[in-house]
């Protein structure tokens, strides 16, 4: 039985720049289908959350730019559950805007804080990890994270230092340290050491204990929602958000708390979790043919080609000729061919195209 304390908020707002030119500020990678399932990123979200949660518990959060989006592809949700962001402002002021107003409807909720475009291959281990962290937050009154077993040393995630306390016979651990974007050296020995895990961005706690929180780490975040109280859930409540978001902190959940509270736990996970951050990390989870192409499009044809991911629309005839470990993606009129290991520059090349050619193609 789910317990009706129980809520879920999915993080929606992103552009997604690095999964360019597939996802565009106007129609971001969250709102795509993007592995062939049939359903979008949101959508596998919003399922997933189901499980663990009433369909009424469940609010998305994103730029108001997209609530049609989210409208069209949950339909379930009512416009209440979809909390609209004027500004984009980092996840702090994001996790704190649904943190008051679920406080304001139930204060004895627990929340789990998801983005919405990650890949989850064991969804039932997922949502066992998930309910251990539940009980693990409100049971000690901490704030919760889920940690993710390191396949390699990947320098594009966050890392958790765990304490590897010997007498533990669960899998939740205190978090020792944080550490973003390692260097690959660093990440070596990182894996090496064997303490640390990826950070999924996936966190769980009381809306009580967040709150207090904010009020520790972030004060002017906090006394800034919290004036919002008498008008969360009511309909001055738009017009109240706006005004906060003008002069709102930019700042990452992870940085302006998590990294700065006393009582954060990690529970060590292994459920086949992706962030889908990137083409690459798309890659691993296609389908490959026998030179180890990973082709999204029905009529791609490769010679003496390996190690590639193509992703172009599934009528499009695309030859291609002595490519290895390349991205080539088609899609919006727009054609980009780039090394897979420099997928990071993604992002700057978006940035520049941006600067010369304006928003409207990027």
């Amino acid at each position: 039985m789910i317990n009706p304390n129980h809520y879920c908020v999915i993080m929606a707002g992103g552009i997604g720049s690095r999964f360019w030119p597939m996802s565009q500020s106007s129609f971001p990678k969250q709102f795509h289908d993007v592995l062939g399932t049939g359903r979008t990123l949101i959508q596998q979200t919003f399922d997933r959350f189901e499980k663990l949660c009433l369909p009424e518990n469940i609010f998305v959060v994103t730029h108001e730019d997209y609530k049609h989006l989210v409208k069209e592809q949950l339909p379930a949700l009512s416009d209440a559950q979809i909390l609209c962001e004027p500004y984009r402002r980092n996840t702090a002021p994001c996790v704190a805007y649904a943190a008051y107003k679920i406080h304001a409807i139930n204060p004895n909720a627990t929340m789990v804080v998801a983005p919405s475009d990650h890949l989850i291959m064991k969804e039932d281990v997922f949502v066992d990890t998930v309910s251990v962290a539940m009980q693990q937050a409100e049971g000690d009154n901490c704030l919760v994270t889920l940690g993710i077993k390191p396949s390699r040393p990947d320098t594009g995630y966050g890392y958790i230092q765990f304490v590897d306390d010997e007498n533990a016979t669960n899998q939740v651990r205190k978090v020792k340290t944080f550490t973003e974007k390692p260097d690959r050296e660093l990440a070596e020995q990182f894996i090496d050491s064997g303490d640390f895990y990826w950070n999924s961005g996936i966190f769980i706690w009381t809306t009580s204990s967040i709150i207090t929180e904010f009020e520790n780490h972030l004060p002017e975040m906090a006394k800034q929602f919290e004036e919002g109280n008498a008008v969360y859930n009511t309909a001055q409540e738009d017009k109240f958000i706006k005004g906060t978001y003008e002069t709102c902190t930019n700042i990452s959940i992870d940085f302006g708390v998590m990294e700065k509270a006393a009582k954060v736990f990690v529970v060590l996970s292994d459920f086949g979790w992706s962030d889908l951050g990137t083409w690459g990390s798309l890659y691993t989870h296609l389908n490959h043919d026998k030179q180890g192409n990973g082709v999204t499009g029905k009529k791609v044809r490769l010679y003496e080609s390996s190690d590639n991911v193509v992703h172009v629309p599934k009528d499009k005839l695309v030859v291609l000729h002595g490519l290895k470990d390349y991205i080539v993606v088609d899609a919006n009129d727009i054609l980009l061919v780039c090394k897979k290991d420099d997928e990071q520059k993604i992002k700057q090349f978006v940035m520049d195209i941006k600067h010369e050619f304006g928003d409207g193609i990027a």
